[in-house]
């Protein structure tokens, strides 16, 4: 099983599983190829429902697959928002006995349609819960939100939020997709003035579809650069030129991330084993 080794940059993807109508089988092809690129680790995404629609067996499942089947470290996403403490407590009973003991704790988005939960209102009392509930047994990571969460009124307001959340229990930390490293060399030394001292990784999204990173940078609030913008206007009409751009684009990102000393890439992947061997080709030198 691969390990953390300090003074190296870890680079890993994340996948998200197939809709309920569609078979797990699916997305097996495309961890089949993720894998064979030797990534630090797979984290699996959960759907909003989370216990109401079943998504979080469907990503348990695929995290296991991942630590078992692949032999490489899945990360299982947990957003609590529509969990129970009973929810949780089966979940991770359910990772530990498949060998799965890495979560990503998250919040959640609000789902049309779905009443929250009640046990957890925020992502840090989920993190205090499995500390309190597992001791050290977890490796925790949460979300961290470069230009600042979407619903904060104000960067300097996340992260005094998200500090609360590391002195929870979080070990690392995994950002949101961003277009403009500025932004995220902002964030971290405001993270670090705040005391926040875990390592950080930056969350990479190469962009191939114009609606796609529309909607995207809609739900989450990241800023496409002017640079960036003309390309999606110049190539939205082709498909293949718009990839490669958007490669090219994610991959100039992470070369100048990697320049910085930056402790980690994870690559949103959406499922895409082309583009992700693209530019783990490219990089992987410089890891």
């Amino acid at each position: 099983m691969p390990s953390s080794k300090p003074n190296r940059t870890i680079f890993s993807f994340e996948v998200f599983p197939p809709k309920r109508d569609m078979p797990l089988d699916t997305i097996y092809k495309t961890l089949d190829e993720l894998t064979d690129l030797e990534p630090d680790f797979i984290s699996v995404t959960c759907g909003a429902g989370g216990s109401s629609d079943g998504s979080n067996h469907r990503t348990i499942e695929l995290a296991a697959s991942i630590q078992n089947k692949y032999h490489r470290e899945g990360i299982a996403h947990l957003p609590c928002i529509n969990f129970t403490k009973d929810d949780v407590l089966d979940m991770l009973d359910e990772l530990d006995k498949n060998g799965v003991r890495k979560i990503l704790a998250l919040r959640g988005d609000r789902a049309e349609g779905i009443t929250p939960k009640q046990d957890f209102r925020y992502a840090s009392d989920l993190i205090a819960f499995i500390r309190d509930r597992s001791g050290s047994r977890f490796q925790i990571f949460a979300a961290c939100y470069p230009e600042g969460h979407i619903e904060a009124p104000n960067l300097d307001t996340d992260i005094r939020n998200l500090k609360q959340k590391v002195e929870a229990g979080t070990d690392r930390l995994i950002t949101q997709l961003f277009f403009d490293n500025e932004y995220f060399y902002e964030f971290m030394e405001k993270a670090d003035k705040a005391g926040i001292h875990v390592p950080v990784e930056a969350g990479i999204m190469p962009v191939t579809n114009k609606k796609q990173i529309e909607r995207m940078v809609t739900l989450c609030g990241a800023t496409l650069p002017r640079k960036f913008q003309r390309v999606l206007a110049k190539y939205e009409s082709k498909p293949e030129a718009l990839r490669d751009a958007g490669i090219a684009f994610a991959t100039e990102q992470i070369v100048d991330l990697l320049a910085h000393g930056v402790d980690g890439i994870h690559l949103y992947t959406m499922n895409n084993s082309f583009i992700a061997r693209r530019i783990s080709e490219t990089i992987s030198t410089l890891l």
